[in-house]
């Protein structure tokens, strides 16, 4: 699904696959992802040519160079990288807390949190190849962040 017209993922005069230059969370280049994000939508670029997937935000397609667009993912992917982190780096998240790559359905991979049913941080329970899906984190001062929870059935 792409982008609606004027949402600043292509076309109004922006360079290849930024947005434009009005106010909104992130740069050029990301603030369409953070206005999906906004709105509970995970979003990636997609080539028009070559239909390639891609995350994170670039003015063109990787695989061919061509013009990108963007895409509302299913939100499914699998747990493809996982470790537990021990290190207080947030002073709102305490650790142990699991950090992973997350392969989204659609082809790209997301550093992501994995967190349980209720938006808690897990660190026990998650094992690389595990079935998940996108959940969100809000943050006071900035669109949510997308987190994974386990994906059961």
């Amino acid at each position: 699904m792409s982008a609606p017209a004027g949402s600043g993922a292509r076309g109004g005069g922006s360079p290849r696959g930024t947005a434009p230059t009005e106010p909104g969370y992130g740069d050029a280049l990301s603030r369409p992802y953070w206005a999906a994000a906004a709105e509970g939508r995970l979003v990636v670029q997609r080539c028009e040519a070559c239909g390639a997937h891609q995350f994170y935000p670039r003015p063109f397609c990787l695989a061919c160079q061509e013009e990108v667009e963007w895409v509302e993912t299913s939100g499914r992917g699998e747990i493809y990288s996982l470790t537990i982190n021990h290190l207080k780096l947030d002073p709102e998240l305490e650790p142990p807390y699991y950090v992973a790559l997350v392969r989204l359905e659609e082809g790209p991979v997301l550093l992501t949190r994995i967190v349980d049913a209720a938006g808690e941080p897990m660190s026990a329970g998650a094992t690389i190849g595990d079935p998940v899906v996108v959940a969100w984190h809000p943050r006071a001062d900035a669109p949510p962040l997308p987190v994974f929870t386990l994906r059961r059935g």
